[in-house]
């Protein structure tokens, strides 16, 4: 199975080097405007492979893309010094606004996974220059807070003492300073938190949940500030939604896609529990939340609308 990826900086290659580790597809297919980059690093991680699965990794062009049943999407511009966020907003727009159209038009059926950020509003963007090929919104899946969520879960995990993939947790909304940390519906096991504490004579107190609340919004930053950028947490994040889509697993995960409304705020894409197949969003499992993290996904929603707002029609 073929799985293109667009962009070739250090999110793209990482995620192309997780799947080839994980054994997700059988060929990967690298695109980059910097076609000498795009070679590099598909030879590079090429040299990985008789340590992991067997794989084909090669550099290409759109119409390498033929064929794949995913295309992920990382491709994007930085901003300038003295640029705006709306002026980065109408670059990156541009950018899909010709990344889009030769993706689908080598590769109709593909699921495009996007990771550029603001991978909220991308997404948004994306599926809007999809559907003039014909493309639903399901089959055009952002990254969400799959990344926020896994530091979540591993954060509990070290505290609590337990393996994270029994830790059931949830962050929603944006991927960004405004997401929700979805504390009412932390399970561990099976058992919801506070019954998991008092069997395990533990606690999380106030003062816990806001420092693990605090880490997870604001991991990012301790980590560009320390190395200049995050790849390694996004790009297996990018291995799992891939794998998921090409084997039809139909996992729960925290992606977004268009929605007609969340909460009240019409026409967003923000992260929410989504069961994932092959096709890409089959259905949306939101949960019962409490009143407070309702009107906090309200507002999270409400900052991705006003972006989109702003942009109009890009």
């Amino acid at each position: 199975m073929k799985i293109g990826i667009v962009g070739s900086g250090n999110v793209g290659a990482t995620a192309a080097f997780a799947m080839v580790m994980r054994g997700v597809g059988r060929q990967i297919v690298m695109v980059d405007l910097d076609r000498k980059r795009a070679q590099a690093e598909a030879d590079d991680i090429l040299h990985a492979v008789p340590f992991a699965q067997p794989l084909q990794v090669r550099a290409g062009d759109y119409e390498d893309l033929a064929g794949a049943a995913v295309v992920v999407i990382t491709a994007g511009v930085r901003q300038k010094p003295g640029e705006s966020r709306l002026q980065l907003l109408e670059r990156n727009a541009a950018v899909f606004r010709d990344v889009v159209p030769q993706v689908l038009h080598n590769a109709p059926e593909a699921v495009l996974v996007i990771a550029s950020n603001p991978v909220d509003v991308m997404t948004h963007l994306a599926a809007r220059y999809a559907r003039d090929f014909g493309v639903p919104s399901s089959r055009v899946v952002g990254t969400g807070t799959t990344l926020d969520t896994a530091r979540f879960r591993s954060l509990l995990s070290r505290y609590l003492g337990v393996d994270s993939h029994h830790v059931h947790a949830y962050v929603l909304g944006e991927h960004g300073d405004s997401e929700v940390v979805a504390w009412s519906e932390v399970g561990i096991g099976g058992i919801p938190l506070d019954e998991f504490c008092i069997l395990g004579s533990q606690q999380i107190t106030e003062d816990v949940r806001k420092q693990i609340d605090d880490e997870v919004r604001h991991a990012a930053y301790s980590i560009i500030e320390g190395k200049g950028a995050t790849y390694y947490g996004i790009g297996a994040a990018i291995a799992q939604i891939v794998n998921v889509i090409v084997r039809d697993q139909r996992a729960i995960l925290t992606v977004c896609t268009p929605m007609d409304e969340v909460v009240g705020v019409p026409d967003v894409t923000v992260a929410l529990p989504n069961v994932i197949g092959g096709q890409g969003v089959i259905s949306t499992c939101l949960f019962e939340l409490t009143d407070e993290e309702t009107e906090r996904l309200r507002a999270s929603a409400q900052i991705v609308r006003d972006a989109l707002d702003e942009l109009g029609d890009v």
